[in-house]
């Protein structure tokens, strides 16, 4: 079983690589907390990541589940696909995250805890 970790600085995508490579191989799960601007990377579910965060106070409303391919160039490195994201009674009935604003606000803290190198 592998344990995330929280991100709530500034890492390399290459540190990000290193990560997936104990894992999955080319790609690593994460949570995003919208609200709190961090994420968790690298638990075996996203289960585990949002449990990681929920017990660091994060609220479930505002986790996201997502997949980073590190190796990627360009918006398809950020893959919004998790089970954590069905929320039928918030409108979200897919795997996917349904809102554009809350995918543009994932892709913010992303983008800002991994910034191009």
């Amino acid at each position: 079983m592998t344990a995330g970790r929280v991100v709530s600085k500034p890492v390399y995508r290459a540190d990000l690589a290193r990560w997936a490579e104990e894992g999955f191989g080319d790609w690593i799960k994460a949570v995003v907390d919208v609200s709190r601007g961090i994420m968790a990377v690298g638990g075996d579910l996203h289960a585990d990541d949002a449990a990681l965060l929920l017990a660091q106070g994060s609220y479930q409303q505002d986790l996201w589940g997502i997949n980073l391919y590190p190796a990627d160039e360009g918006p398809d490195w950020i893959e919004f696909d998790s089970m954590i994201n069905i929320r039928p009674r918030d409108g979200n009935r897919s795997r996917g995250v349904d809102d554009e604003r809350t995918r543009a606000r994932i892709r913010d803290v992303v983008e800002s805890l991994i910034p191009a190198e």
